[in-house]
């Protein structure tokens, strides 16, 4: 993997065990249901959330961040800039430690809310599904 300013946050990222992708998608041609089976088939935990659907295949879809039976080392976002800073605000509420907002679902005030929450986060950019696929199964 080549050089980023989030080289670290990126490899502590994917040393989490577990992942909340809010946006996901039962459309597998969507980026929401790639992030989701990407991160589960390489055996992380993965929470998916959408509130406009209760199930992907055999997984249940939770309806916000808050309705996850544990709480994420990570939440990934898939959603528009505005609804991004509304998670990372939920995030940091529930003590999540770690942050990705994928490549435009980002915005410079959804980028502020997470570092006043506290959370480490990757933005502006990296994928990551790309990211993941260079790691080991945890």
């Amino acid at each position: 993997m080549s050089y980023t300013p989030f080289q670290s946050v990126i490899s502590e990222i994917l040393q989490c065990r577990s992942f909340a992708v809010v946006g996901v998608s039962r459309d597998p041609a969507k980026y929401g249901h790639m992030v989701y089976a990407t991160l589960k088939d390489l055996g992380y935990t993965v929470f998916p959330i959408n509130p406009s659907t209760d199930t992907i295949g055999d997984d249940i879809v939770y309806p916000r961040l808050e309705t996850l039976p544990e709480t994420p080392d990570c939440v990934v976002t898939v959603v528009p800039p505005a609804a991004t800073e509304h998670v990372a605000r939920t995030a940091g509420r529930m003590g999540i430690r770690y942050m990705w907002m994928q490549p435009g679902s980002e915005s410079e005030a959804a980028v502020n809310a997470a570092h006043a929450a506290g959370l480490r986060v990757v933005y502006g950019g990296p994928c990551i599904m790309v990211a993941a696929k260079t790691r080991k199964k945890p």
